[in-house]
C-alpha cells in the first residue's frame, strides 16, 4: 500500500516547503530573534531604495500569447565560464548565522541546483568549507586592508578552489536608519546571551537549532584570518579595517583584476556595485570578465534608483563586451526574465535566499531557487518562448520616463 504523503496524513502540520519568497521571508520573520531578523531587512536611511528596488518591477509588464505556446523552455546558460542551470547566482552575503551551517548550507543548495556559489569575505565559513561542497564558487573581496593582504586572501581564495573573484567597491556608510538599527554585539559571549536572552528566548526553534549542534552564532570572519594561524577578526573588526583602508581608484581596480590573474592563471574577475553607464565603460577598460549592476540591495547611498531601471541603458552600452548581471529586488522568476529582456546575462540574489536558509537550512535555499526556476519557466511559457536566450526588450512593456541612463552625458 501507497503511504500517503505527510500534507494528507495530517493537513494541520506545517509544510516545511513554501510557495514563494516572500512566505520563506514570513517564516523567517517568525523563527528569528528581532534583531537577527532585522539585520536580514538592512536598508539604509529612509529606506527609499530598498523599495524601490521591488517596486521598479511590477511597472514593467508582459504581453503573453494565447495560443503557440513551447512545450520545453531552456534557461541553461555560462556565468564567468561556469555552466548554470539557470540564471540564478547565490549572491555573496556577511556573516550568515542566521543557522548553524550558514555558508555551507547554502553552498550545497547552490550545487544541488546547478548554480554558482558567492561567497563573501566576510562569510562565517571559510572558503576551504564552502568550496569543498561546491566547485563552482566565486570568493568575493572588499577593498580592505593593505595590499600585500588582499593578496595574501587572494592566494587563500585560489587555493581552496575559487573560480573567480567578485570586487565589491561600493559603499559610502551611510548611517542610520528611520525604523531603528537592529542591536548586533561583536560577539556572542555568556555576557551576551545573558543581556539578550529575553530577545532569543522567544524564539526557542532557533535556539533549538544551533543548541543540537553545540554551536553558537559566530560572528566572526574566516577568510580574513592573518596567514599565521591567528584568530580570525570579528565582523566589527573586519567592518573597521574595511572603514578605515583608503577608497580605491580606477588604478586600484586595475591592480586588483591584473593581480588575481596572475594568481589564479586568469580566472575571471567581476565588479560588483555598477550604476552608471560611464563607470561600466571604466570597468571594460580595466579587463573586467564581468559587472553586477547593484545598488549593494539598497544597503549603500539611499536614493539611488532601482538597479532594473540603470541595467538596460548599461547592458546596451557595454553587453557585448562583458557579462552583465544584476542584482536588486529579485522575488520571483518573473522579476528574473524582465532583468534578462532587459539584457542581464543572469541575477543574483541576497535576501531572497537568506530567508530561506533562516525558514528551513539548506533546503529552504533550494526551495527559494525551485521558487525561481519555476517562475522563470512559466514566465517563458506564457511569453510562447523555448529559451532564455530568446528574451529581449520587446517581450516586456517599460514605461515611458522608466529607465535612469545614469552616468551619460545630457543631450543638448
Amino acid at each position: 500500500m501507497t503511504k500517503k504523503p505527510d500534507w494528507l496524513q495530517n493537513p494541520w502540520k506545517q509544510n516545511p516547503w513554501f510557495e514563494s519568497v516572500a512566505v520563506a521571508q514570513q517564516r523567517a520573520r517568525k523563527r528569528l530573534p528581532a534583531p537577527v531578523y532585522g539585520a536580514l531587512v538592512a536598508g539604509s536611511e529612509r529606506g527609499q531604495t530598498i523599495d524601490d528596488n521591488q517596486r521598479a518591477f511590477t511597472e514593467i509588464q508582459f504581453a503573453p500569447h494565447v495560443a503557440g505556446h513551447q512545450a520545453e523552455r531552456a534557461m541553461a546558460t555560462t556565468v564567468m565560464g561556469q555552466d548554470v542551470s539557470l540564471p540564478v547566482l547565490i549572491s555573496p552575503t556577511g556573516v550568515q548565522a542566521v543557522h548553524p551551517d550558514g555558508e555551507v548550507a547554502v553552498a550545497r543548495a547552490a550545487a544541488s541546483r546547478g548554480t554558482v556559489m558567492g561567497l563573501s569575505n566576510f562569510a562565517s565559513k571559510s572558503v576551504e568549507e564552502v568550496c569543498a561542497v561546491n566547485d563552482r564558487t566565486f570568493f568575493q573581496m572588499y577593498w580592505t586592508g593593505q595590499r600585500d593582504v588582499m593578496v595574501q586572501r587572494m592566494e587563500r581564495a585560489h587555493a581552496a578552489g575559487a573560480k573567480g573573484l567578485i570586487a565589491t567597491l561600493d559603499w559610502s556608510f551611510s548611517m542610520g536608519r528611520d525604523w531603528g538599527s537592529p542591536e548586533i554585539p561583536e560577539k556572542v559571549d555568556l555576557k551576551t546571551m545573558v543581556r539578550m536572552a529575553p530577545q532569543v528566548a522567544t524564539k526557542p526553534r532557533w535556539l533549538w537549532e544551533f543548541g543540537r549542534t553545540g554551536q553558537i552564532p559566530d560572528l566572526r570572519a574566516p577568510n580574513l584570518a592573518p596567514p599565521d594561524g591567528g584568530e580570525a577578526p570579528t565582523f566589527f573588526g573586519a567592518y573597521y579595517e574595511w572603514m578605515t583602508t583608503t577608497p580605491p581608484t580606477w588604478d586600484d581596480v586595475d591592480w586588483m583584476r591584473e593581480t588575481w590573474a596572475q594568481i589564479s592563471g586568469g580566472r575571471p574577475f567581476m565588479l560588483k556595485g555598477v550604476c552608471r553607464v560611464d563607470d561600466a565603460k571604466r570597468a571594460v577598460d580595466a579587463g573586467v570578465a564581468a559587472i553586477s549592476v547593484s545598488n549593494h540591495g539598497g544597503n549603500n547611498l539611499d536614493g539611488t534608483p532601482a538597479t532594473i531601471r540603470v541595467l538596460h541603458p548599461i547592458a546596451e552600452a557595454v553587453g557585448d563586451q562583458v557579462e552583465v548581471l544584476m542584482d536588486g529586488g529579485i522575488r520571483r522568476g518573473s522579476d528574473v526574465v524582465k532583468a534578462l529582456a532587459l539584457g542581464a546575462r543572469a541575477v543574483m540574489i541576497g535576501r531572497a535566499y537568506l530567508w530561506g536558509l533562516a525558514a528551513n537550512g539548506e533546503e529552504g535555499v533550494g526551495n527559494v531557487l525551485d521558487v525561481l526556476r519555476s517562475g522563470i519557466d512559466s514566465a517563458l511559457l506564457g511569453l510562447g518562448l523555448s529559451s532564455i536566450d530568446q528574451l529581449t526588450p520587446d517581450v516586456v512593456e517599460v514605461p515611458e520616463g522608466f529607465m535612469r541612463p545614469l552616468g551619460v552625458p545630457a543631450r543638448t
